[in-house]
């Protein structure tokens, strides 16, 4: 082999070399040796479990990389990490900070020490939900960190909405030695490409399912925007109009402003939560022109109240009463003056029905899809309250997943990318008393109140 011959086969080979190295050093016992948040993060974002070398004599690695297969074989967001009581993990801010820097929505358990707690981003997994599965696994005595880490696991791939992260990849997850990592590498290298079509087809099968949602929503709200332009045309306010001034006419330019906000956000709407801000907008409209007609005729201003909780097109309510969906518990709802009336004289108060497969139904029996517009108009807290006992209501209160009040950022599902775009204070489990993680297996109520803080 003559000179030039090897130097041109010397560059390719050295680079070779350095890629090989660099796997090694990402992949090797040494990368994860001084453990800390980024390294879990790093590590969780690749895979469902992580245990740091210092605390490798709690889980062994064939343990973890068994967790870590059933976690991906439910194809559930369930993260697992196992760590050393130090001071690389502050107790008291740790599941909030390792959600942050994972950036993925879902439910995330921590083995710390001899304590153990979890929470959850509430589109995964309900705030009541955690508690009870948290509460449940402190209160049972395991005999090892394994039995602990499976029984929540197996409960939590059953109770968890989502999917499993497409940055994770191969099986086993949470393997030190040298030859686990070579061979990780040589599954991603051989399996990457079926992984990738997986990954593609569910994020195509999500995207359908949202695109089929947002178009079954588009009609209801088309005709809530078309019923509130009908509504400034019924008023016929002109600025210039004798009696006149200026509160009326900035009343009437809110409600015309609140009109064409509904029409940009319903234009612009990408996922179902997105037309919270449309019905949002109609609700504040409406009230601006119930203000404008009672300046108009002389009377008290409305009271700013939620809209009539049979039908939102009606305007502001007027009064709270107590009334009971068929077969349903009663609650009390506000209602606007005439199905006040209507309830009064023993008659149906005039529901809000929308189409379905069934035929038309009034909308809180009609579905989960309607969880963003109605979440619009009465707001995200207050709706459950208002729907319990209905089909709307059932789901919400189990799955809060439609929606940015209803868990998360609008389109941000189970396994999906957010960043540090999560509410702390809904990331949470356990209880809210102080306490969280016992020594010696024992298990002290405790949890994350206030967002992650304080719990271990």
């Amino acid at each position: 082999m003559n000179t030039a011959t090897r130097r041109a086969l010397i560059g390719p080979v050295l680079l070779l070399v350095a890629a090989l190295l660099a796997v090694a050093a990402v992949l090797a016992p040494g990368a994860h040796a001084a453990g800390g948040l980024d390294d879990a993060a790093a590590a969780l974002k690749k895979g469902p479990v992580y245990v740091d070398p210092r605390a490798a004599g709690q889980f062994s690695t064939a343990d973890a990389d068994a967790l870590a297969k059933k976690i991906k074989d439910a194809d559930k967001p369930v993260f697992v990490a196992v760590l050393p009581r130090t001071a690389d993990y502050p107790p008291s801010t740790l599941l909030r900070d390792l959600r942050t820097k994972v950036g993925i929505a879902g439910v995330y358990a921590v083995e710390l020490g001899n304590g153990f707690n979890a929470g959850a981003d509430p589109q995964v997994m309900p705030r009541n939900a955690v508690q009870n599965l948290v509460g449940s696994v402190k209160r049972t005595t395991y005999p090892t960190v394994g039995e602990r880490l499976n029984s929540f696991v197996d409960t939590a791939n059953q109770s968890a909405r989502g999917h499993a992260p497409d940055s994770w990849g191969g099986t086993g997850g949470a393997g030190f030695d040298s030859g686990t990592a070579i061979g990780l590498g040589v599954l991603l290298v051989v399996g990457g490409g079926g992984a990738y079509a997986i990954a593609r087809r569910n994020r195509r099968r999500r995207l359908e399912e949202e695109r089929a949602a947002l178009e079954q929503l588009r009609t209801v709200v088309d005709e809530d925007i078309t019923a509130f332009g009908e509504e400034l045309d019924r008023l016929d306010f002109r600025p210039d109009e004798p009696g006149a001034d200026d509160t009326m006419r900035a009343d009437y330019s809110h409600a015309l402003d609140a009109y064409e906000n509904a029409k940009s956000a319903m234009a612009a709407a990408q996922h179902p939560g997105d037309v919270q801000a449309v019905t949002r907008a109609l609700e504040d409209g409406r009230f601006s022109l119930a203000t404008l007609a009672a300046r108009r005729e002389g009377r008290p201003l409305p009271e700013r109240r939620l809209p009539c909780f049979f039908d939102p097109r009606h305007g502001p309510s007027v009064v709270d009463v107590a009334w009971a969906p068929p077969g349903g518990a009663e609650r009390v709802v506000p209602v606007c003056a005439a199905d006040k009336s209507r309830l009064d004289d023993g008659r149906e108060p005039l529901a809000r029905t929308v189409r379905t497969e069934s035929g038309d139904r009034p909308y809180w029996d009609a579905g989960p899809a309607y969880a963003p517009w109605a979440g619009g108009y009465f707001g995200g807290g207050l709706l459950p309250g208002l729907l319990v006992g209905t089909l709307l209501g059932n789901v919400m209160m189990s799955s809060p997943a439609y929606g940015a009040d209803f868990g998360g950022p609008a389109g941000v599902d189970g396994g999906d990318y957010s960043g540090a775009d999560f509410n702390p204070d809904d990331f949470s489990g356990g209880f809210g008393d102080g306490g969280g993680f016992g020594d010696g297996g024992g298990f002290d109520g405790g949890g994350f109140g206030g967002g992650g803080d304080g719990g271990f």
